[in-house]
């Protein structure tokens, strides 16, 4: 009887540990089919740029599994290609974006209330906004191309993770124990490098991860309409922009293939940041 109910009271502990390995398990996937997608694409590059008319128009057969595009081009590798660039304005976006939110949610937290007011003005008017009006103006008014899409995306994309990290500031300064140390003479320095960083850090790395598929499709969508990197570059955006002039000729895997690609891409970095947000959340590592 003993040994029954002590099985029981160790059953919960045991999933929990189960679920932790499988989450952990899942992020370290993820993220390795990312990096090497991210490496392939460099290796493939010269290879997608490839052209040889005697294979062009192909469906997808075992010798090209994605088939081939108007020029001959082989779309499995055009696709790889094409995915590196892309989750590398996510990576430069979302990093550059994530720490304009950090420091703006930081700003109205301690600057007091005229720069809490500012902050919180400038999260409405960029909310307000139509966003991809204003990523298409800012990547052309930077003359487009990698550099000009990447700024584009990054001041673009801040304003819900600085609303949720300056809650989390606002809410922990006023808490009990920030209190406590400050009537015990705690510098600020001291209170924010132990009370502040460890109450805002998994917000903000989950906010970061979770900015790379935003980043990613919004460049993919304004690649698409000839606003983001150059067409001479391999990029998904500019694949499946040349996909439609090929569709109604019966080339549906110009489009379908590079797609599905994509979504898969931003289905890994969903994962990797819901995986990451239930390692950091106690509760949600039970579930």
């Amino acid at each position: 009887m003993a040994e029954a109910v002590m099985a029981m009271l160790h059953a919960p502990r045991q999933r929990h540990v189960a679920n932790r390995r499988w989450t952990f398990v899942v992020i370290v996937i993820a993220a390795v089919i990312l990096v090497a997608t991210v490496v392939a694409g460099f290796v493939l590059e010269p290879a997608a740029m490839r052209t040889d008319l005697a294979q062009k128009g192909l469906p997808p057969s075992f010798a090209h599994p994605f088939g081939t595009d108007q020029l001959g081009r082989d779309m499995l590798v055009r696709t790889v290609a094409g995915l590196s660039p892309s989750i590398r304005v996510g990576l430069f976006a979302a990093c550059a974006s994530s720490a304009i939110a950090l420091i703006l949610a930081a700003l109205a937290a301690f600057g007091g209330r005229r720069a809490d007011a500012v902050v919180s003005w400038l999260i409405d008017l960029m909310m307000g906004i139509p966003h991809i009006v204003l990523l298409i103006l800012i990547s052309f008014a930077l003359g487009k191309g990698f550099w000009g899409v990447t700024i584009g995306v990054a001041l673009t994309h801040w304003p819900s993770l600085t609303r949720v990290l300056r809650a989390e500031m606002l809410q922990c300064r006023t808490s009990d124990y920030v209190t406590a140390a400050r009537r015990l003479g705690v510098s600020q320095a001291r209170i924010i490098r132990d009370h502040m960083v460890p109450a805002i850090l998994p917000q903000f790395i989950v906010g970061l991860i979770l900015m790379f598929p935003h980043a990613i499709l919004h460049e993919a969508a304004i690649t698409f309409l000839g606003f983001g990197l150059p067409p001479e570059q391999p990029a998904i955006g500019i694949i499946l922009s040349e996909s439609m002039s090929y569709l109604s000729a019966g080339m549906w895997w110009l489009a379908v293939f590079p797609g599905i690609a994509l979504i898969l891409v931003v289905l890994l970095f969903d994962a990797v940041g819901n995986g990451i947000r239930t390692l950091m959340d106690p509760a949600s590592g039970q579930e």
